[in-house]
């Protein structure tokens, strides 16, 4: 019996949307989750287009600092004013306190989770938005990381295992340079690929456990029932080659893309 398919894209990164679903019950509902490194270029639009935006502890201070930085052209308090975050969620060691009073003043929902040290910050904002989902379920819902790349390797690792920890819920970590989600073995994968935003260099990471078996369309060096792990194969700095990328494996598959300097 054939694999249900699951569906990619780096959409949220265009302008607009190109063509508004035609139900709108398959309308997509998209959180932002930011933390504690440099906001990408990209923060703004993300921010705007989500429904639900959350700071990770310190990810208060790079959106109150990082926003006027992105935005120069206009005033910094009414900046800070309008990109105000729903909630800061964490254990509350990273943020300043004059950006926790001045959130805090503006309606922004502060969750002290100091108690719970056995989770990461982004651990507890998942669970969050999971909770106070944007939409009318989590059938739909897409999460948005910024600043999970970069910064402290161990860091980077903590935030890639909230994407097995949370393997039925679509969550993509961005940086400036790359775009990183799960594609769970459960379902067979079609990757539509935006050629003005993202690419050509991909990659597909046999980061939980070995592959015996992936299989792959669209790329220059596709795999064919291909055995991937770490110590033998794994496919990096492949190329993007055609508009619609296609994954079937074994094992759940971390996938990578570049994005463009100017998305």
């Amino acid at each position: 019996m054939p694999l249900p398919t699951m569906t990619h894209s780096c959409s949220f990164l265009l302008p607009s949307p190109s063509h508004p679903p035609a139900d709108p019950a398959d309308a997509v509902s998209y959180a932002v989750v930011v933390l504690n490194q440099r906001l990408p270029r990209f923060a703004p639009l993300l921010w705007t287009r989500a429904q639900l935006r959350v700071c990770a502890d310190g990810g208060a201070n790079r959106v109150f600092d990082g926003m006027p930085e992105l935005l120069p052209g206009e005033d910094p308090d009414e900046v800070r004013h309008r990109y105000k975050p729903d909630a800061i969620k964490g254990d509350m060691d990273s943020i300043r306190p004059e950006v926790k009073e001045y959130y805090s003043n503006l309606g922004a929902q502060i969750v002290d989770e100091s108690h719970d040290q056995d989770t990461t910050d982004l651990h507890k904002c998942i669970s969050f938005i999971i909770r106070n989902p944007p939409g009318p379920d989590n059938s739909n819902l897409c999460i948005l990381v910024l600043g999970a790349l970069g910064g402290r390797f161990d860091h980077e690792m903590g935030n890639i295992n909230v994407l097995y920890r949370f393997s039925s819920i679509r969550i993509i970590l961005l940086s400036d340079d790359s775009s990183i989600f799960l594609l769970p073995r459960t379902h067979s994968h079609e990757i539509r690929v935006d050629a003005s935003i993202e690419g050509p260099h991909c990659g597909l990471i046999p980061m939980g456990a070995p592959s015996s078996s992936s299989t792959t369309t669209g790329l220059r060096w596709n795999l064919d029932n291909t055995s991937m792990s770490y110590g033998g194969l794994v496919s990096t700095s492949n190329i993007v080659d055609e508009e619609k990328v296609t994954v079937t494996s074994d094992t759940d598959l971390i996938w990578t893309i570049s994005l463009r300097n100017h998305a």
